[in-house]
C-alpha cells in the first residue's frame, strides 16, 4: 500500500506501484508511471512524462521531467526515464527529452547531489556520482561509474567515458575518454584514475595496460596512429578496445 501524505497532490491518471512513500507538498502530474518502494520526501515534483523505476529516494525541491530548456521544443510528447535505486538530492532538476531523442535517461544506482542539472536528451549510465551544482547541457552522455565533482560544466553533445574522475570546477567542450582523471584549467588529461580503478576491482596488470595505452595514444601527433598501435599491442584487451572505440567515435574530439 502506498503512503500518500494528505498535503500531496497526485493526479488520478498517474500510475503508482506499491509501497511508495509520497511526502507533503509533493506533486505528481498526469502521465507519470512509478514503480515500487520509492520515497519522495517533501516538495518533490514529478512532471508529465516521468517514468520511474523502484527503490529511488528523492529529496526536497527535486523536479523531474521538467519542460526542456530548448527553444526548439514545441510541446511534443516526450519522457524522462529514471531507473532503480537512485539517490536524487535537494533541488536536482532533470528535463525530459525533445524530438531529437524523445527521452532523457538516468540509469540505476546513481548519486545526483544537490542543485545539479541534467538537460534534455541526456543519457546517464549506472553507478555514477555527480557533484553539487554540476550542469549538463543537452544530449550529454555519461558512461557507467563516472565520478564528476562539484560545479562542473559539460557542453552539449559531449560524451564522458566510464570510470573517470573529473576535478571540481572544471568545464569542457570536448569528450573525456574512459578511465582518466581530467582537471586543471584549461581541462586536460591528468593521468589514469588509479584509485578509482583499484576500488572497482581492476587488477594492477589491467591498470598498467590502460596507462600504457594512453601513453601510446597521446604520444602520437595523430590520434588514429596511436589507436592503431595500441590495438596492435593489446588486441585482446576489452579496456583498450573501449578506449580506442570511444576516441574513434568522438565527434567533438577528446581532451589532450
Amino acid at each position: 500500500m502506498n503512503q500518500i501524505h494528505p498535503l500531496a497532490v497526485v493526479d488520478p491518471q498517474a500510475q503508482l506501484g506499491d509501497n511508495n512513500i509520497i511526502g507533503p507538498f509533493c506533486v505528481i502530474d498526469k502521465n507519470v508511471v512509478m514503480g515500487d518502494n520509492n520515497h519522495l520526501l517533501n516538495s518533490v515534483t514529478l512532471h508529465t512524462g516521468t517514468r520511474m523505476g523502484s527503490g529511488n529516494e528523492i529529496f526536497p525541491g527535486a523536479s523531474i521531467s521538467t519542460k526542456p530548456q530548448d527553444l526548439k521544443f514545441k510541446g511534443e510528447e516526450t519522457i524522462c526515464v529514471i531507473g532503480d535505486n537512485n539517490s536524487i538530492r535537494e533541488n536536482v532538476t532533470i528535463s525530459r527529452g525533445t524530438a531529437s531523442r524523445g527521452k532523457t535517461v538516468v540509469g540505476n544506482g546513481n548519486l545526483l547531489m544537490e542543485n545539479m542539472h541534467i538537460a534534455h536528451d541526456c543519457v546517464i549510465g549506472n553507478g555514477c556520482i555527480i557533484g553539487n551544482s554540476t550542469k549538463f547541457a543537452g544530449e550529454v552522455e555519461v558512461d557507467d561509474n563516472a565520478i564528476i565533482s562539484a560545479e562542473v560544466l559539460i557542453h552539449q553533445f559531449n560524451n564522458i567515458g566510464g570510470y573517470v574522475m573529473i576535478q571540481g570546477g572544471s568545464r569542457t567542450s570536448q569528450d573525456i575518454p574512459p578511465y582518466v582523471i581530467a582537471g586543471k584549467e584549461p581541462i586536460r588529461y591528468a593521468g589514469v584514475n588509479l584509485i578509482g580503478l583499484r576500488r572497482r576491482g581492476f587488477s594492477n596488470e589491467t591498470i598498467e595496460i590502460i596507462h600504457d595505452t594512453y601513453r601510446i595514444i597521446y604520444a602520437q601527433g595523430i590520434l588514429k596512429d596511436g589507436i592503431a598501435e595500441a590495438r596492435t599491442k593489446y588486441p585482446d584487451s576489452k579496456e583498450v578496445d573501449y578506449i580506442c572505440s570511444f576516441i574513434e567515435n568522438s565527434k567533438r574530439g577528446i581532451i589532450r
